[in-house]
């Protein structure tokens, strides 16, 4: 397709649905449903405005969308636009591809009114831990000051934001949610649908059917940040050390570039960094702790198991005695359970062994194209025992299980991952405890600094008065 916009072009009126569409985005001529004549009258009369795709830098490329500038992923193509070989950002090319004579498209005329009002219909209540949250995000919202909200898991910090997006949309302020994964968008639209009934919300990701909406709030993957451009007043990004955000500085970026130049901007996580965890303790980053569960019991904390040689026992057909000993228990209980396992291939390998077990036992992992089912099938308790990659570490709650680490040595076992995984069990008030074990071959820093981690939580929460006697 040629990416210039013809010459001359007829007579058209402003088109609402064209603002609605392009405003606080940057998109590519192809991604804007809208006829090249009609985009080009909006040129004319000021209300879009063009940028070009890659710029050079100190003799650098850089790519407009993504922030890419690493030399060896800009790659050439011969080019049908432009008739040469034209270079291209490889970095973001999943998303459309950017090259050195195409442009970006952005709306520069008047912007958006809705109504402002109360919006909120939630009759829950906040523990003490939450009100104190719900009020600095508030105090961040009218400021607009940039938060961090570190509340354990099972804290409920989506509950803890409802009175903040209540206060913004009464601003008038547009409202993003960024999240790493798409599960956990799915899992956010109906919820925030469900407490502001009245307010349109879109949710974003990859296979999105909302891609082409404006609404108030947007419930967004951090990939597609990448199309926004300085497009929202309020910025949550929700499990701040996940993966990939955490490895990506383009999804970071993302965000930064997403946000208006005075925004507030809050980030929610159980675990965040070294880094983060430092600047709080010195007074260098505003934050509120949540050290509790909303149930007011305390976070079980890890046993620590010893299983031998399990790859190799694994190898053989076999499982370690413990971990077998283990699921039989819950078996027989009835009880759900979740196992972690380090890597798919190894997952794939213990899973008939497990079904011999009982041959209801599952597998899933982020590649699974019945993955979805399967969570499903979980939920609903056909499923005994799910056995997982870290995928299901985040983003997922099943009211009473039991969890297990197979392997809990291995390297991708990072502390804040063995956290999150821990933080799986106890989460409803039904049922607040249940037991977590890191089943190993040997004893990792990650593994002691996972459960000290836990242990100050409580401990914090005792001195706090926010855990029941």
């Amino acid at each position: 397709m040629n990416n210039k916009i013809p010459l001359s072009s007829p007579q058209f009126e402003f088109s609402p649905e064209l603002q609605r569409f392009l405003l606080g985005r940057r998109l590519l001529l192809n991604e804007i449903p809208f006829s090249k004549e009609d985009i080009y009258w909006h040129i004319q009369n000021k209300y879009i405005a063009e940028t070009p795709g890659l710029r050079r830098v100190n003799k650098r490329w850089l790519c407009q969308r993504c922030n890419n500038r690493i030399s060896r992923l800009f790659s050439k193509f011969p080019c049908a636009s432009c008739g040469r070989d034209c270079v291209y950002c490889r970095n973001c090319l999943m998303m459309g591809r950017v090259s050195e004579c195409t442009s970006f498209y952005y709306w520069t005329g008047p912007s958006l009114e809705w109504k402002a009002g109360s919006h909120l219909q939630w009759e829950g209540r906040l523990s003490k831990g939450q009100e104190a949250a719900s009020t600095a995000v508030i105090s961040a919202v009218r400021n607009k000051d940039e938060l961090l909200v570190w509340a354990v898991c099972g804290a409920g910090k989506t509950e803890v934001l409802f009175d903040g997006i209540d206060e913004a949309l009464k601003l008038r302020h547009r409202i993003c949610i960024a999240t790493p994964r798409t599960d956990v968008v799915l899992e956010l639209v109906p919820r925030l649908q469900k407490v502001f009934p009245s307010t349109e919300i879109s949710a974003l990701y990859g296979s999105s059917e909302d891609r082409h909406l404006f609404s108030p709030i947007t419930i967004s993957t951090t990939h597609q940040l990448l199309r926004f451009h300085r497009a929202f007043d309020m910025m949550i990004v929700d499990e701040v050390d996940a993966f990939p955000y955490t490895f990506d500085e383009s999804l970071q970026w993302a965000v930064e570039k997403s946000v208006k130049l005075r925004a507030s901007l809050i980030h929610l996580t159980a675990t965040p960094s070294r880094k983060w965890q430092y600047e709080c303790r010195f007074g260098k980053r505003q934050f509120i702790k949540i050290p509790a569960r909303f149930h007011r019991k305390p976070l079980p904390l890890p046993r620590f198991v010893w299983c031998g040689n399990w790859q190799k026992q694994l190898a053989n057909g076999q499982l370690p005695y413990p971990v077998v000993e283990w699921t039989e228990k819950r078996l027989k209980l009835g009880k759900q359970a979740l196992i972690f396992v380090p890597h798919i291939k190894l997952m794939e390998k213990s899973l008939s062994i497990f079904q011999k077990l009982h041959p209801a036992i599952q597998s899933v992992h982020a590649e699974d194209p019945l993955r979805k089912e399967k969570v499903k099938m979980m939920r609903s308790g056909e499923t005994p025992i799910l056995l997982t990659t870290t995928i299901l570490e985040r983003g997922v709650t099943f009211p009473n299980i039991d969890v297990a680490v197979l392997g809990a040595e291995d390297d991708i076992f990072t502390e804040a991952a063995l956290v999150q995984i821990a933080g799986r069990v106890g989460r409803s008030s039904e049922h607040p405890s249940g037991d977590i074990t890191f089943f190993h071959y040997s004893r990792t820093k990650a593994m002691i600094q996972a459960m000290l981690h836990i242990d100050e939580m409580n401990k914090e929460a005792w001195r706090a008065g926010l855990l029941d006697e």
